[in-house]
Parts: C-alpha cells; sequence; structure tokens
C-alpha cells in the first residue's frame, strides 16, 4: 500500500525530460552543476566494452524509463557497452518466472528488500562486484545501514552484499507553514526535547499544534504505524528495531508500547490535534494536512513522508506556504539521527564483465546527479553535488539522507502482510480510539503468533 502511494506521488512531482545534447546525452558534458571530472576521469580509463550488452528489467514505466535511459546514456558514451532498460507493471512476478528459467537480465530493480532476498537465498542473484561493500559504507550516509539492508544469504547461508541502492525516500518529515511560524515567533525544533515542548507551547497560547489523519479506505491507520516506527528508531537502539519488526522481539515488549503510548502524546489529547483526538482516525490522511494552510491555521505541523506535497492545495508554494523539517531525535537518547523511509536496489541477476562494470559506475556521482536534475530521485550518496537535484524540496531531503547516522525500511512493509498491513493498522485505530497500548499490542501480537 505505502510502497504505491509513493510510486504515484513521485509520477506526480515529476517533471518533463531534459532535451537531449551532444547528439544523445541529456546534459552536455561540462555543463550545469554535475561532477564532470570524476565522469571525465572514468571515461579516460573506462574498458572497451564495445560489442557488449546489459539488460535491466525493472518497475520503473513512462516517463520514469526514459529518465533513466538517459543516465545510462553515460555509461554506453564511456564504455561503448549497449544498455537496454525495459520496465514492467508485474516486475516482481516476471522476475522470478525468468530467473527459474534461466532466462534473467543482467540486473533486476527491486522495490523492497525482501524479493531480492528471497532469490538470494535460492541462488538466482550473484554477489555485487569485490569492494561495494566497503565503498557503500564510506560514501552513503548512513552507509552501514545500507550495507545491511543490501546483505543476504546465499545458498549455502553465507551472507553478502547482493542489493545496491539507487533512489530512496524520506518518511522523517514535518511539514509546516513558513509564515505561519514566523507570525507566532516559532522555532524550528532541532531535538524531540524541542519538538515536545514547542507542542506543549502551542497548546498553551491556545492554537493546535497537530493535523493527523489516518484514514485510507481499506488501509486506514497506516500513517500511525509510520509514527510508531519513527518513534522506536528515536527512543531505542537500530538493532532493537530490527528486532521487533522481525517478531525476535515481541510486539507486546514494553519498549513497543512505550512507543505506541509515546505516539498517544501527540495522538490522543484533544488539545493537540485539530478536531480533537476523536477526529484522528476518520480524517483522510490527504485532507490532513490542509489545515495547514487555512486562515487561520487550524494546525501549525503535520509529521508525513515526502509524497505528501502531492496533496497540498494547488497554490501552495514550497519555501513560500509550506517547508519540512527532519522529525527530530532525542538529545538525551544518543541515538544518532535515524531516518525512515524505503527504496530500491539494483541486483544482478545474470553476471557478466559488463554488468559488473555498470555496477561500479554507479558508484560515480554523475550517476546519481543525472537523474537527480531530471526527477524526485534521491540518494545518500555524499559525493554528489546537492545543486544538481531538481528542487529545494528535495534538495533538503537529500542533504537529510546524506545526515542520516541511521537508515531503516518501514517496519510495517517488512512484517508480515497480516501484520504490517492487517492488525497493526487496525490496531493503531483501535488505540486513537481510546483503547490501551498493551492492550493493542497484546492482540497484534496474538496475530503474528497465528500466522507462525
Amino acid at each position: 500500500m505505502k510502497s504505491a502511494l509513493y510510486a504515484g506521488a513521485a509520477a506526480i512531482a515529476l517533471t518533463a525530460g531534459a532535451a537531449y545534447a551532444d547528439g544523445h546525452l541529456a546534459f552536455p558534458v561540462g555543463e550545469g552543476p554535475f561532477s564532470w571530472d570524476s565522469y571525465t576521469s572514468y571515461s579516460d580509463g573506462a574498458p572497451d566494452l564495445s560489442g557488449q550488452s546489459v539488460t535491466i528489467s525493472g518497475p520503473w514505466l513512462a516517463p520514469e524509463d526514459g529518465f533513466f535511459d538517459n543516465m545510462i546514456a553515460y555509461f554506453e558514451a564511456a564504455t561503448g557497452a549497449d544498455v537496454t532498460y525495459v520496465g514492467s507493471d508485474s516486475f516482481e512476478q516476471q522476475i522470478v518466472i525468468d530467473a527459474e528459467a534461466g532466462a534473467a537480465p543482467n540486473i533486476a530493480v527491486f522495490p523492497q528488500p525482501g524479493l531480492a532476498a528471497d532469490l538470494a537465498a535460492r541462488g538466482l542473484l550473484s554477489p555485487l562486484p569485490a569492494g561495494m561493500s566497503d565503498w557503500v559504507a564510506d560514501n552513503y550516509g548512513a552507509g552501514s545501514s545500507w550495507v545491511d539492508l543490501g546483505t543476504y544469504a546465499d545458498a549455502n547461508g553465507a551472507d553478502q552484499l547482493f542489493g545496491f541502492f539507487y533512489n530512496v525516500n524520506v518518511k522523517s518529515l514535518v511539514w509546516y507553514n513558513p509564515e505561519n511560524f514566523e507570525d507566532a515567533g516559532y522555532d524550528i525544533p532541532t531535538t524531540m526535547e524541542e519538538l515536545r515542548a514547542l507542542t506543549d507551547q502551542i497548546v498553551a497560547e491556545g492554537e493546535t499544534p497537530w493535523c493527523i489523519g489516518l484514514g485510507s479506505g481499506a488501509a486506514t491507520g497506516w500513517p500511525a504505524t509510520d509514527w510508531v516506527e519513527d518513534i522506536m528508531l528515536r527512543t531505542q537502539p537500530a538493532d532493537v528495531y530490527d528486532a521487533w519488526t522481525s517478531n525476535e522481539m515481541a510486539f507486546n515488549d514494553p519498549r513497543v508500547v512505550a512507543a505506541i503510548e509515546e505516539f498517544g502524546w501527540f495522538a490522543r489529547d484533544d488539545a493537540k490535534v485539530s478536531g480533537g483526538a476523536g477526529a484522528v482516525a476518520s480524517t483522510d490522511f490527504r485532507d490532513s494536512p490542509k489545515g495547514l494552510f487555512s486562515s487561520p491555521p487550524q494546525c501549525y505541523m503535520h509529521r508525513q513522508a515526502s509524497f505528501v506535497p502531492a496533496f497540498f492545495p494547488e497554490d501552495v508554494e514550497f519555501g513560500v506556504d509550506a517547508d519540512f523539517f527532519y522529525f527530530p531525535s532525542y538529545e538525551s537518547k544518543d541515538l544518532g539521527n535515524p531516518v525512515l523511509g524505503g527504496g530500491t536496489l539494483m541486483a544482478i541477476t545474470n553476471a557478466s564483465d559488463a554488468t559488473a562494470e555498470f555496477m561500479n559506475f554507479l558508484q560515480l556521482p554523475i550517476a546519481h546527479e543525472i537523474m537527480m536534475a531530471q526527477t524526485g530521485f534521491l540518494t545518500p550518496h555524499k559525493g554528489v553535488n546537492l545543486e544538481a537535484y531538481l528542487n529545494d524540496t528535495l534538495r533538503k531531503q537529500g542533504q537529510i539522507l546524506i545526515d542520516a547516522t541511521t537508515f531503516r525500511f518501514d517496519g510495517s512493509d517488512l512484517m508480515p502482510g497480516g501484520v504490517g498491513a492487517g492488525t497493526f493498522w487496525t490496531g493503531m485505530v483501535d488505540y486513537t480510539g481510546g483503547k490501551d497500548a498493551q492492550t493493542v499490542a497484546d492482540e497484534i501480537q496474538a496475530s503474528w503468533d497465528a500466522l507462525k
């Protein structure tokens, strides 16, 4: 469900591709905010792959496939290789069929790590080129997290790096109206302690700090799971989060119950939520941020992922009427700057020399910057020029990824569907409706036990 939301929002955010120059390159070499020095250095020493081909399959359709082809052109120009990308709306089913039949493309683009991990365990993926694990750890923000997220057991049970993350998204954001903050004299909170203090201050001044909506048709409740996941990452070490999402630690563990109750500190207080706590579950998540832009404002803050501007009023201008800040971490917890989100990863499904070279090419800043300049593409690559981003919104989110000390995938997406897209959703609705957090957590754990 949430993956589909990201895909739809990305399509809304896309702009027309850059005009071709130099015959076949979208941006002329040497022009624009790109890392041309590293690209030309690569080109000068690149292997001659003329006559060799690389095939790539993934879920990106038009216009995203065109933007990706624009990036591929720089690899082709440097090496002489022929690279072909084919997108499919049934990619996740087709890649399994092709891999089992021995007819897989050279590279597959997975929208979630679960399927890639499954294919790796069946011996249907090849490890990434030697050295990429160290490179990711050193050159990505929260690099060790990305290594962990791309490392899976092979057919012999040995852990190897199979996934290279390329194009990610950010959920740990709080949206606000800069004009309202300025008029009220509010500062952007940089710690969770400051965010809670600001929440109390807004209430004390007779205003409402938050807009929160959980409504989403049959998926009602999922926005609350994001809150709980972000809070877990800010109150517990990452390994505890991992144990929770895999059920190595029970869902009704006191640490999880405490995170749910902390969400309740924001969402179950009539004074803190637009419309009162009783309206949280019934307010559609697409409508909930609109209170930021009413006059007078119905709320001052809205915690939601990077796709939410798709649901802002049409006349809202980023930087003037809307902006965001990082959902902050606790200064007192000393857990760094965790970021919740998701992303696509590339894995080798049919190894070749040209394929390995393409994966090495993806380490270059230009392989990310060409995408950054065209569409809603985000990268944790610390070597990119942030000025290459298409707009300020993406640039700020890219900086958050670079500054992250830990990155974790949406927890409910990692849980079994009956829990992550079932009882966790409904449990959060029950909790905002007044049910005790411990009771809710007990019921969710019971549903997980029933699936085993």
